[in-house]
């Protein structure tokens, strides 16, 4: 018997006003779900969309932005017709979340004990005393050192590894089904890194949580992760189980992602003509990749295409590749 997917996006569109009172989708019609248990990976570049879709999966797009179609299913539940109290506890609650910046996200008034205990105490129903203990637990679960003084110290007199563990804690502290990973090491020297990803992985797979990973280091994703979505100006451009993307990329913009990952022990050949951004506040037709993409044709100029289905489990955003699959050289 399926289970029902904790994180369920349906041609999500996520956008921010414009000029002459027209609005710019930068999240374009997303559909991807996270299955119960399962490890999915959302990668793309910078200003693709990644973080967004995760923000709108807890109702917590920044203004002026907003959800402008489309729908969000957490557990369910439509996020979008959930009143303030059942948003707080979909916070922490059902999805834990896990942000780049860990110091600039915790309170810099509250030490860090404070925060935890609060935390498990909103999401628990425990007392203070007991909610102090388990603030406590969870730290020494985070792998920090002397957890006891951790709890006592203030954000800003942390490390950037010791504030990323203090946030794994926070997120772990509702006891949610799923967490929502966005860049979790970006702002970490190379061992820490290691460190952390190593933890995340510890602790997700004890408590039997799914993962939603966002990340530009394609090599942690995919030794992370079970199935990745490959997201280009807000579309996703390829999704499939991940070593069949990592080894046999299909859709051009993999390629080249793939092509350009430093560390990784087989390379992809790609060739793209040219390494400018796509501005989705410009009108355009036609496919968003096609002036970078070596592939592209006079009708990939003029018609987008659709995310078309490639066997069971693959999916890709590219008629050219899916007339020449079998000729690729993958």
């Amino acid at each position: 018997m399926q289970t029902e997917p904790s994180i369920d996006l349906r041609d999500l569109r996520v956008g921010f006003p414009a000029t002459d009172n027209e609005w710019t989708d930068v999240v374009d019609g997303v559909t991807l779900a996270v299955g119960a248990g399962e490890r999915v990976g959302l990668v793309g570049e910078s200003g693709s969309g990644k973080s967004l879709t995760a923000l709108a999966c807890l109702g917590l797009v920044p203004e002026p932005g907003r959800v402008t179609g489309g729908s969000v299913t957490v557990a369910g539940v439509n996020v979008a017709g959930m009143s303030e109290v059942d948003l707080h506890r979909l916070r922490g609650g059902e999805i834990g979340l896990i942000l780049q910046e860990a110091v600039e996200a915790l309170n810099p008034v509250y030490t860090v004990g404070f925060q935890t205990a609060e935390t498990v105490a909103v999401h628990q129903g425990l007392r203070r005393k007991e909610a102090s203990r388990e603030a406590l637990t969870l730290l020494k679960d985070a792998a920090l050192e002397a957890p006891g003084e951790i709890a006592r110290a203030y954000p800003h007199e942390l490390s950037g590894g010791q504030a990323q563990r203090v946030m794994l804690a926070l997120a772990l502290a509702g006891r949610p089904k799923t967490l929502i990973a966005d860049e979790p090491t970006s702002a970490l020297d190379s061992l820490t890194q290691a460190q952390v990803i190593e933890l995340l992985d510890r602790l997700v797979a004890e408590r039997k949580m799914g993962l939603l990973l966002i990340s530009h280091d394609l090599v942690i994703v995919e030794n992370m992760v079970d199935r990745i979505a490959v997201l280009f100006a807000g579309r996703i451009v390829e999704e499939g189980p991940t070593p069949t993307v990592f080894s046999a990329p299909l859709h051009p913009y993999t390629r080249a992602l793939l092509a350009s990952a430093p560390g990784r022990r087989r390379r992809i050949d790609s060739k793209v003509k040219s390494r400018r951004p796509f501005d989705q506040s410009v009108p355009h037709k036609g496919c968003r990749f096609a002036g970078r993409c070596e592939l592209a044709q006079e009708t990939c100029r003029i018609t987008e295409p659709a995310l078309t289905g490639l066997g069971e489990d693959r999916r890709v955003r590219c008629p050219v590749v899916l007339s020449k699959s079998g000729e690729l050289d993958v």
